[in-house]
Order: C-alpha cells, then sequence, then structure tokens
C-alpha cells in the first residue's frame, strides 16, 4: 500500500524560518510542497521520510533565502494491483460503488466489478443502492445491499491517471466544471476497486456482529502505532 521513494529538489529556507534547525526546515518544506500531492505515474505523496543528503547554503542575493540541495526519501501511497483495502462506501448510483478510505476519495466500484447478479434497487427504507441476489437454497432469495457508510474490504484492479500538471493541460483541462464518465471532477490519481469474491463487500456480511468489534481494534492498533 505504501511505498519509498527518492527525490531531489532544491529546499529554499526564509530568514522566518532560521530559528529552526536545518532538519526541521527542510522537513517542513517537504511536507508543505508535497504532502497530499499526487504525483503522476508515482502516487499520492503523505509524509517526509527521511533525508539522504543536503548541500551546504546558498545564501540569495537581496532576499536572505538559503537555497539547500536535498535528496530525500517521500512516504508515497500507492496500493498494487489485487491488493485489499478497506474503506467506506460515501456514496453510490448506476456508474458505481464509492468508497473513502479517510486520506483518499477517488475509489470507485464499478458494476462489473460487483457480484453477479448485482443489481441497481431499492431497500427496505426506499433507499437506492446495489443489491447482490443470491439462492437461500430453499426457492427464495438472500438480499444483500451495499448501503451508504457501510465499511468494506475491496480489490484493486486498475489504476487511472491524469496529468494535470500546466504543461500537460488542454484548453477544457480549465473548465472547472468537466467531469469525467463517472459524474466526477476530473482528479489526478484513481483506483478501480472491485467486490465480487468471497470475503469482499460490506464486513458485516461475513463477520456478523464481530465486525463492529474488528473495526474497534483495528482502530485501537492504529492509535497505538500513532502514540509509538
Amino acid at each position: 500500500m505504501y511505498t519509498l521513494i527518492t527525490l531531489a529538489d532544491v529546499v529554499q529556507i526564509p530568514p522566518s524560518e532560521f530559528h529552526k534547525t536545518s532538519m526541521r526546515a527542510i522537513e517542513d518544506f517537504v511536507n508543505t510542497k508535497y504532502s497530499d500531492k499526487v504525483i503522476h505515474k508515482v502516487g499520492l505523496c503523505i509524509a517526509f521520510h527521511s533525508l539522504i543528503s543536503a548541500s551546504e547554503g546558498l545564501i540569495g542575493h537581496g532576499t536572505g533565502i538559503v537555497n539547500v540541495n536535498v535528496d530525500f526519501r517521500l512516504l508515497v501511497f500507492r496500493p498494487f494491483k489485487g491488493e485489499i483495502l478497506r474503506g467506506t462506501i460515501t456514496h453510490s448510483n448506476h456508474e458505481g460503488i464509492y468508497l473513502s478510505m479517510d486520506f483518499f476519495e477517488d475509489v470507485i466500484v464499478p458494476p462489473p466489478l460487483l457480484f453477479d447478479n448485482t443489481k441497481w434497487g431499492k431497500d427496505d427504507t426506499g433507499t437506492e443502492a446495489f443489491i447482490w441476489r443470491t439462492d437461500n437454497g430453499e426457492g427464495g432469495e438472500n438480499e444483500f445491499f451495499f448501503d451508504r457508510a457501510e465499511k468494506c474490504l475491496m480489490r484493486v484492479e486498475q489504476e487511472e491517471w491524469n496529468d494535470l500538471s500546466p504543461r500537460m493541460k488542454r484548453p477544457d483541462d480549465y473548465d472547472m466544471e468537466r467531469r469525467d464518465k463517472y459524474g466526477l471532477k476530473v482528479g489526478p490519481y484513481r483506483i478501480l476497486a472491485s467486490m465480487m469474491h468471497s470475503g469482499l463487500g460490506p464486513t458485516l456480511w461475513w463477520l456478523g456482529d464481530e465486525a463492529p468489534a474488528e473495526e474497534e481494534a483495528d482502530a485501537m492498533e492504529v492509535d497505538e502505532a500513532t502514540e509509538a
């Protein structure tokens, strides 16, 4: 899911940052410039990881800004094909199911990548959703709903990239209302996932009453890792 990449850049440290240590100033510059940004065909940048090397600082004439050439490692989010991810359904429509991973929102499960015999319909409350119908062995059907806010497991199937850098933009890219085939604003990076194999889809289907306990345990592990 996460990987380390190596980059080189020129860090500019203004006089207002001179009270910081060099390491802190470099880290803050890198995080400000790269965090939550997508590098084309690389992934979503998360945070500065480590410094490899740094040159002596050169002071810019008339500005007092110190320029430092640095090589550093950056933590990047880019799951591999076939990896299982956990997300939450934010909404659905005829084009597919849209999920959030809290820090990454561009995950879509198109209808062809759902279980066989999954159709768009209404649940008991009249809310529209995808419904997976299976034979219950007694001549009837079981119905499983992909409801909003359900915690799900999904499998990465494909990546979609759009180079939105200024040099690659076409005139119609500057239309802020331009939408893609899913009705969404065009983004730089998107994951197409599937929920068509045993164990995938809403965790409540497979774990029953154990699902909330497992999610709570996962949350506690994340909190402990953060504190550490």
